[in-house]
């Protein structure tokens, strides 16, 4: 397996070294499921835009109103912003 590395503040490689040991598992080991799970939030391409999946609140939030699967989290961001400045 090729080789990386890294650099960091010493407290955050004592702190990953002390995660990794908790959790039974090396600093490379939780550094590539940390790569994999970020990975998987990657854009996804629609049409000529390029759009995130959904945040965890707002697939939670979901169904709870009316709101299009296309619309993104910035755009009922800032609907609510124009709404609340109605009040």
């Amino acid at each position: 397996m090729p080789k990386l590395t890294l650099s960091a503040d010493k407290d955050v490689i004592k702190l990953a070294k002390r995660l990794a040991d908790e959790r039974g598992t090396s600093v490379s080991a939780m550094f590539s499921q940390f790569v994999a799970a970020i990975g998987s939030n990657e854009p996804i391409a629609v049409g000529e835009q390029s759009r995130r999946p959904p945040a965890p609140i707002t697939r939670r939030l979901r169904g709870l109103a009316k709101v299009s699967a296309d619309t993104s989290d910035r755009e009922l961001y800032e609907a609510a912003i124009r709404h609340k400045g109605r009040g």
